[in-house]
């Protein structure tokens, strides 16, 4: 299971109407650690960026899954609070378990479109508590394939 982290990266961005303007964007990284999470954060932004910039926050996020859309159209990321209902065998109660998952997606009909396709050939029974658009710019899953190759000592 993949560990998320916001990352929040500072730097002075060209608006459209010419002008720079100091920023501090979210962004959403795959990571071990939170040292991980920044170094690459570091390395995933630093093409798109010119000039100078810097972390300001790196923290653990609560989402479980990611439900990826590789549309051009889907440019924004919206989180789904979903209940899981699990039945208590001992007292016969629905308990509730909430989780969080990301869905990429256009819009808000979108998104939960997208939530649906992602949960079927789900057993579990769940119920949607809420989806909201979030700010996120970006996210950087971990691509295994980019990964160096370790040296090995001879």
């Amino acid at each position: 299971m993949a560990l998320w982290f916001e990352t929040k990266v500072r730097y002075d961005k060209m608006q459209e109407n010419g002008v720079v303007k100091k920023v501090n964007e979210p962004y959403l990284v795959d990571a071990l650690t939170f040292t991980e999470a920044e170094a690459r954060i570091i390395e995933e932004i630093t093409p798109y960026i010119s000039g100078e910039f810097s972390i300001s926050a790196v923290k653990k996020t609560k989402i479980s899954e990611i439900f990826f859309d590789e549309s051009d159209y889907a440019d924004k990321y919206y989180m789904v609070k979903v209940n899981f209902i699990t039945l208590d065998e001992k007292t016969g109660t629905e308990k509730k378990s909430a989780s969080f998952i990301l869905v990429q997606a256009g819009d808000f009909e979108n998104a939960l479109k997208g939530f649906n396709e992602g949960m079927k050939g789900s057993a579990a029974d769940y119920e949607i508590a809420s989806i909201a658009e979030t700010p996120l710019m970006d996210v950087f899953p971990l691509d295994l394939s980019k990964e160096k190759p370790t040296e090995k000592a001879e």
